[in-house]
């Protein structure tokens, strides 16, 4: 396993410095935005997409600093009823697809969308109860778009060798694992999970069985290394379903965290160990949207915790068990 860090906490410095500067902090990956939500500010796609003289640029940057790319980034809404920024978002997502296999990178990250909840409805509709029963037809409705959307993204990624790693979202379709599995089963093996537990905690999912759940189908295709404390105090009045800003932390029923400031370093090292277990055996990518620290701060504490959890050999033979 290796460490890699989703560059955005960095955008305030060049895509030089910041490499640099995690390869000083012991880091070995990166995955930089290429559209979306991310951002493409350390890797604009359309530089780069079709330019072997720039592609080279960027592998001999990364190779003096022994640094690789885990994953491409491009987290947007491809199901949005409004047909521009659908448009735009698969747009991105298959340019993303078209450079990850041009710079043999085998995974991008992203996001499943969102429809909205009928065929004349002009905003997307997270759907999390099947009662009133239009709302049950409604999840249906927006089944039956991302599956026909996703399948020939699929073969889109397939055709490039390129995996599709989900991440399990509030506010899009695939929020959880069950709904992973449900979109891999309709679509191809090339469809699987960029795992983030911070949104798995607040949902009271058990990371390390979800891990084993998705796992046992070869289903995790990249990681996100990403904490959230939820505080009783809010979460016992409220739930956690909470609307309050991200930035007014003291109100919310739960926020995200550096690693290892919402759950202890025993409960990552669990988190390793069960990902070893499962065979996933690649990048731990941390994700820093902490705002109680700084994105420096946040990334080497981060950091830290995972250089001492994390194994870097493979297992030698169980030589007790003959």
């Amino acid at each position: 396993m290796d460490i890699g860090v989703h560059t955005p906490p960095l955008y305030g410095e060049s895509f030089e410095e910041a490499v640099a500067y995690l390869a000083d902090q012991g880091v070995s990956a990166i995955e930089p935005g290429v559209g979306g939500f991310p951002g493409d500010t350390h890797l604009n796609r359309n530089e780069y997409l079709d330019d072997e003289a720039a592609q080279a640029e960027l592998q001999a940057l990364l190779e003096n600093h022994d640094m690789h790319i885990s994953a491409l980034a491009t987290h947007n809404n491809p199901l949005h009823p409004d047909e521009d920024r659908a448009a735009n978002a698969d747009t991105e997502l298959r340019e993303a697809i078209e450079l990850a296999a041009q710079l043999e990178v085998g995974t991008i990250t992203c996001f499943s969308g969102l429809p909205a909840g009928g065929p004349n409805d002009e905003v997307p509709n997270w759907i999390t109860a099947p009662w009133p029963s239009e709302h049950a037809d409604a999840h249906e409705y927006q089944w039956e778009v991302a599956i026909e959307y996703w399948s020939d993204i699929a073969a889109y990624a397939d055709e490039h060798d390129v995996d599709i790693a989900i991440e399990m979202h509030p506010n899009m379709l695939v929020y959880e694992p069950t709904g992973l599995a449900r979109l891999r089963e309709a679509t191809n093996e090339r469809v699987g999970a960029n795992f983030d537990p911070s949104h798995l905690y607040w949902q009271n999912i058990s990371i390390t069985d979800a891990i084993r759940f998705l796992g046992e189908d070869d289903a995790i295709h990249h990681f996100h290394a990403k904490d959230t404390r939820i505080y009783d105090e809010q979460a016992n009045v409220k739930g956690v379903l909470d609307n309050t800003p991200y930035d007014d932390e003291i109100n919310r029923s739960w926020i995200f965290r550096s690693v290892g400031y919402g759950h202890g370093e025993s409960h990552w090292k669990d988190i390793v160990s069960t990902l070893r277990m499962v065979g996933y055996d690649g990048t731990l990518s941390i994700e820093h949207e902490d705002s109680l620290t700084s994105s420096r701060e946040g990334l080497e504490k981060a950091i830290e915790l995972l250089q001492r959890a994390i194994f870097t050999e493979q297992p030698g033979e169980a030589y007790w068990a003959e």
